[in-house]
């Protein structure tokens, strides 16, 4: 049965949920180590390098995410030249540590940035063009998915009733 690729609102579920569960912990332990506006300035590139090992490993292992499963989607080789991704969505295959790397950093390096003033407004602006290349062209790729060669499509778990 061929993979449909993911809609974007479960990509943001499953990137919301993933943020919550790395951001939230890092930011209390950052608190609890760092007073007064120096947390500004040191939370974000600890995020930042926390983000990067959470997706990359899960990501390297597993092709997916805790918020990934959360939301049935899975991360994929991208079918070189495949012009319609529905009929074989993506290759099982593992990503491998530099794709999933790659990946993850291109997502979450800017977030090391946002404490810099200049640098902080091109990596929100870097993340709301990196969204919007999902609704350019058919396969529904951001630019850490274009530049690693992946695409996103629905994994959801298996129905346990069906025998």
């Amino acid at each position: 049965m061929a993979a449909s690729l993911a809609e974007p609102g479960q990509r943001l579920l499953a990137r919301i949920v993933d943020t919550l569960i790395v951001g939230v912990p890092v930011i209390v332990v950052v608190r609890e180590l760092v007073s007064g506006h120096t947390v500004d300035v040191v939370a974000p590139p600890v995020v930042a390098g926390f983000m990067l090992l959470y997706e990359s490993i899960q990501l390297a292992l597993w092709g997916r995410t805790l918020g990934k499963r959360l939301a049935g989607i899975e991360v994929v080789l991208a079918v070189p030249g495949e012009q319609d991704p529905t009929g074989n969505g993506g290759e099982s295959a593992r990503l491998g540590v530099l794709r999933a790397v790659l990946r993850a950093a291109v997502y979450s390096l800017p977030i090391a940035a946002r404490p810099i003033p200049v640098l902080g407004l091109l990596a929100g602006v870097f993340w709301v063009a990196n969204a919007g290349l999902l609704y350019e062209g058919v396969r529904r790729q951001a630019l850490h998915d274009r530049l690693a060669g992946t695409l996103v499509v629905n994994r959801a778990l298996p129905d346990s009733s069906a025998s």
